[in-house]
This record gives C-alpha cells, structure tokens and sequence, in this order.
C-alpha cells in the first residue's frame, strides 16, 4: 500500500512513493545483512564501496543525498595508503551506516583525482548533498578521523536533514523482520489514506501521526504526513494575493514560504524548490532557517529518490557552505 495522490486538481504526482519505499527497505534489509555477517560478503558493498568514474554519479553523488558519503582517494603503490585505508573501512563498519566509505583507485581513475584537485594521496573527502568537502591529507590518528566524522555526521543532519540508517550493534536481527508494516498498521493507514482523499485533513494528519507514534521510521506514513499538511496550510488560501506578496516582499520569508507551498500543490516543483533556495541564500538567522526547514519538509513531499530533489539538494548545499 502507498500513500494516495493529493486530492486537489493539479496537484504534483506522488506515484514514485512505494518505490521510494522499497529503495529504503532494501537499504536497510542489506545493512541488517552486513551487520550479521560481520561486514563482509555482497551486503558489506552498502558501507564500503570500490568507485570508478562510470560509476560515481549514482555510487557518490545521488547516495549522498541520503547518507554522507566518505572519499578515500588511494593507489596500490601508496604506503600510507595501507595503513589509513583498513582504518577508514573498519570505522565504516563501526559507525554502521551512518556514512558509507566510497574508495577510489587514483591510478585507475585519473579524472576524478584531477576533478577534485587531489594534491597527494592519501586523501579524504566528503561529498554531502552532492558538495565535496575535503576532510584531510595524510595519515591522521583515529581520534582525529573519528572526529572529523563525528563533525561530518552532525553538519549533514542539522543543515540538509541528511541521515544514515544506524544498525545497534547486535539488533540487526530484531530489526530486519519489521521493515515492511504489517497489522494493525494497513488498517491505520488505509484509514489516513481514505481521510486525505475525502479532504478530512485534519483526520488525515492525526491518522499519520498516530502510525508514527508507533513506528516513526514508516515511509508511508512519513510521506502522507507531508502530504497531508502541505494541503492543510494552502487550505482556503488566496492564492493571487499570496503570489503578490511574494512579489511584492522578496524579503519576506512567511510570504516566500507561502508561495513555495502553492507552487508545489500546483506542480511547479521546481519553482518551488528554487524560490526557497534563494530565501536562504539572501537571509540569515531564524528567517534562514525557517526557510531552510520548509525546504527540507517539502523534499518529504516528493521523496528523496526524485532527481529534482536530488538537484535542489545540491543548489542548498552550495548555497549553505
């Protein structure tokens, strides 16, 4: 079961929810695999991966969208390389999906050794929403690298709502039979679902709460939740003399929310995301992030597979660093 279309004429398609959803399930079923067989074996590919240029758009770029994603830029000739790679690969398996270490051959893959300015290997960097970030060069100690991507961790959460999907050591067993809802859980969200098409959006809102009282990590009900009150704010609202004031007050952060909100009911999805973007890019304290804070609550709305959430993830994050 997936989470029904908004019932408003016009409105954005919803349809790639379920497959969203899978995606997610299968991520976090392969992370319960790596976490039982110790990190190795084919799932252990979900933590720690080998990247090549052909690969790297989908392997770094659109995983960073979800995860940050850490770079080891190494080659077989490297001696250091020896001693720091083991160190990242083992740490990668330690902090359990909360960043996936991608490992890139220099020898093998010129391009991006230049495309990232590498000076000397061993180097690492990070790539969050998309952004290269680079993180250091050399042999570091461990205390110093768990740091930096305790730094990593904290700075992708807080300023793109970028997570991994933590394993608790030895609960991968526990967890990986409820990945799908299963119950009372198809009752209560068919129920969310049959208020959101009736237009009962406050009925629709309590029914996805209450499903996540119970099971917060339910994507289903995370996405109709987003639904559900985006069409609960543009209720009733004047839509001409919102877009005015938008016009009228590019400053206006209330006012620049508000149009954003009307422009995704609306389907213009990317003007929507744009309009928010550059909110933050011209603000600064609490009006950023309050506009920031839309931004990503309207990413829920079109989940995060969606390349034009892929895209403004992107533009936020070179407008945020």
């Amino acid at each position: 079961m997936q989470p029904r279309n908004m019932s408003m004429s016009g409105v954005v398609d919803l349809a790639a929810v379920k497959a969203a959803g899978e995606a997610k399930q299968k991520a976090e079923q392969a992370r319960a695999d790596a976490a039982r067989n110790g990190g190795q074996g084919a799932a252990s590919g979900r933590l720690v991966l080998d990247v090549d240029e052909a690969g790297f758009e989908q392997d770094v770029l659109q995983r960073s969208t979800e995860v940050p994603v850490v770079i080891d830029f190494w080659a077989e000739w490297c001696e250091p390389c020896k001693q720091l790679s083991p160190l990242l690969e083992r740490l990668a398996q330690e902090y359990a999906g909360r960043f996936v270490l991608a490992k890139v051959d220099v020898d093998a893959n010129q391009m991006l050794f230049q495309q990232f300015g590498v000076q000397g290997i061993p180097a690492v960097f990070a790539v969050v929403a998309g952004q290269a970030l680079p993180l250091f060069q050399g042999a570091a100690p461990e205390s110093q690298i768990r740091q930096l991507l305790d730094q990593l961790i904290q700075a992708a959460e807080q300023r793109f709502g970028i997570v991994g999907a933590p394993i608790e050591p030895g609960a991968a067993e526990a967890e990986a039979p409820a990945a799908e809802p299963v119950g009372p859980y198809d009752t209560a969200l068919a129920a969310a679902h049959e208020a959101l098409d009736a237009g009962d959006l406050g009925g629709a809102v309590q029914a996805y709460q209450n499903v996540l009282s119970d099971d917060p990590a339910n994507t289903e009900a995370q996405l109709g939740l987003a639904q559900a009150q985006l069409l609960q704010r543009v209720q009733g609202v004047d839509a001409q003399e919102v877009r005015k004031a938008a016009a009228d007050r590019p400053e206006d952060v209330d006012a620049q929310i508000a149009a954003a909100d009307l422009d995704l009911v609306g389907g213009h999805v990317e003007d929507a995301f744009g309009r928010l973007v550059e909110t933050v890019k011209r603000t600064a304290g609490e009006d950023r992030e309050k506009a920031r804070l839309r931004l990503l609550e309207l990413f829920e709305v079109i989940g995060g597979d969606d390349p034009r959430v892929t895209a403004a993830r992107g533009a936020l994050a070179r407008v945020l660093f």
